[in-house]
């Protein structure tokens, strides 16, 4: 009987505990996540794990597609990528990180997505080039005009 006693007391605690910190999701090195859902997982899995959006806490998972660009410009379907994407500099920005030098990692893995995407079709790669353009001469600071004028170059 008393082990039976200790045992609900334990897990009487563990509730107890779990519940008065509201169910938040332990801590994480996010700097270390960050990177390897950007960097290390497939588009798929990118893709796959942001549909969870774990740590969201800790994480911004939040997008708005392509920006002011169609997300699947002629079929191509370009949105996974530009997912990713908004991850990567929302996050590097959250945890301080973001510096031209990583803005460039994160557009080239954008790029990179796009063409894996694109599976060697030309003219989706050549449409991957004009996005990939776009987030380098305008990064995060575009406006919906200056987009537009790029477009029409």
């Amino acid at each position: 009987m008393k082990t039976l006693r200790n045992a609900f007391a334990a897990a009487l605690a563990t509730a107890a505990l779990l519940l008065g910190s509201g169910l938040g999701q332990a801590a994480i090195n996010a700097p270390a996540v960050t990177d390897d859902y950007l960097f290390t997982k497939s588009l798929g899995q990118f893709s796959s794990i942001k549909s969870q959006a774990p740590y969201s806490d800790q994480l911004d998972w939040s997008s708005d597609g392509c920006s002011w660009s169609p997300d699947n410009p002629f079929g191509f379907q370009f949105l996974p990528a530009c997912h990713r994407h908004d991850f990567g500099y929302r996050n590097y920005k959250r945890q301080g990180r973001f510096t031209e030098s990583t803005r460039l990692t994160i557009d080239n893995k954008f790029k990179s997505d796009m063409y894996n995407q694109c599976a060697g079709n030309w003219a989706c790669n050549r449409t991957a080039d004009l996005y990939y353009t776009a987030v380098r001469e305008f990064g995060a600071s575009a406006t919906a005009a200056q987009v537009q004028q790029l477009l029409n170059r």
